[in-house]
């Protein structure tokens, strides 16, 4: 009868102990849990001011190893684990910043960013290959003019071909040094003056023709010249030296010298309806425009100037700094009062921008579970806005944050409770049948 019972002990005993040190494990696997909270509540807390940061929150997973009791309803979580979930789609609140070349984004997408990997001989930056996303946009220039944010990534966008005036078509770190030079503005119309000779043969064309040079949008120049050929005593005609088609009938007044009307000629070279205009109407390279004619006039041979011709182009300016759009344009003004762009700037936007992988600085990489990467120009297809003098503060919320924090550490220290609460009871199991 002793043996019977003193067995009956020994399994009863080994049944506890076992049930007790599950108890254990499922303790010490809730210590780490609340561990990992409290990482991640301290890692938010720590980043409260820090610019595009993005909170974190703490997730629990409870695990089942009596599963096989299952279908009688009797398994038993035994075991918890923490995981950390991004969010990096939250808003955060975009405030003004004292940074004229701060960018701030509101709704989806990332700036595109890239980091240096060495500086050159002339101390130029090494950019690197790996390609980061990040929503820190308190960006400034550096030494060398590029854009850099307070994390040390370069701002990437399409910049202006410095000869051609054209945008580019594929990423590249934007930099505006202090050297760039100024554009010439679009020439939108051309001004003439001088004074024709009235002693001039009927017939005859004057030479050298009048010339000057003009600008495209891009700032390309091209050459325009314009011929003046007498007609009769009062009337010349001018015409297009590179396309004599597009010419003129003028006609001067006989007392003053004035032009006193302009009348088109077609392409058969008969002249069309008269204007009262005093203006011929170029057409070609590098755009159609308008010649004024209100200083030309007809005069003796001892008043006769040769005519000349001036585009109305801005050809000079000294670069004073940089200005950002919020269609993501930078642009570089100048002390004549003219900007010009000399970049853009895209969003990028993934199909799960939680699942990117976070990097030092705010920064994140692609991963096969965000998405690939889509390019967009700003506020278009489903890329945010831009905010410019902003920055976007961080997504943590403090007063939540601590509150959590406190539940973290009643966790922790029940958990401890139940771990020295085992080991009560392994020592009066152990004793029971000493």
């Amino acid at each position: 009868m002793l043996g019977h019972t003193t067995r009956s002990l020994f399994h009863v005993r080994e049944y506890a102990m076992s049930s007790i040190i599950n108890a254990v494990h499922t303790a010490v696997s809730g210590l780490n849990a609340q561990s990992h909270a409290f990482t991640d509540l301290s890692n938010n807390i720590a980043n409260s001011q820090t610019t595009g940061y993005k909170a974190s929150t703490t997730s629990f997973e409870d695990y089942v190893t009596n599963n096989e009791l299952a279908n009688d309803g009797e398994s038993l979580s035994d075991s918890v684990s923490a995981t950390t979930r991004q969010h990096t789609d939250n808003q955060g609140m975009v405030t003004t910043s004292t940074n004229s070349t701060a960018l701030a984004i509101s709704g989806n997408g990332f700036f595109n960013v890239v980091q240096a990997t060495g500086q050159s001989n002339d101390s130029t930056p090494v950019l690197g290959t790996q390609q980061y996303y990040t929503r820190n946009g308190d960006f400034s220039q550096d030494k060398n003019g590029y854009l850099v944010n307070t994390s040390g990534y370069y701002l990437e966008g399409y910049n202006v071909d410095a000869t051609s005036g054209t945008l580019g078509t594929s990423l590249s770190a934007i930099q505006v040094p202090s050297t760039i030079a100024f554009r010439p503005t679009e020439s939108t119309k051309l001004t003439a003056t001088g004074t024709l000779d009235s002693s001039t043969a009927a017939g005859a064309t004057l030479s050298p023709s009048m010339s000057t040079t003009a600008y495209d949008s891009t700032g390309a120049a091209s050459t325009v010249d314009l011929s003046w050929t007498k007609v009769d005593d009062t009337t010349w005609t001018i015409s297009n030296v590179n396309d004599p088609s597009n010419a003129a009938t003028v006609k001067f007044d006989s007392s003053t010298g004035a032009v006193s009307s302009v009348t088109p000629l077609n392409s058969t070279g008969t002249s069309g309806t008269t204007s009262s205009s005093t203006s011929f109407e170029y057409t070609g390279s590098p755009q159609d425009m308008t010649v004024s004619l209100s200083g030309i006039t007809q005069g003796t041979s001892t008043d006769a100037t040769a005519p000349t011709m001036t585009s109305d182009s801005v050809t000079s300016g000294t670069f004073s700094g940089i200005s950002m759009e919020t269609d993501g344009s930078v642009m570089a003004t100048f002390d004549n009062g003219y900007s010009q762009l000399v970049a853009k700037i895209p969003l990028t936007t993934f199909a799960d921008p939680n699942s990117l992988s976070a990097q030092n600085g705010q920064a994140y990489t692609a991963t096969s579970q965000s998405g690939s990467p889509q390019i967009n120009a700003v506020n278009t297809n489903g890329a945010g806005t831009l905010t410019t003098g902003s920055i976007e503060e961080s997504t943590t919320d403090l007063t939540g944050d601590l509150s959590k924090l406190i539940v973290a550490q009643q966790a922790y220290g029940a958990n401890t409770k139940v771990v020295s609460t085992a080991d009560q009871l392994l020592q009066t199991t152990l004793a029971m049948i000493q």
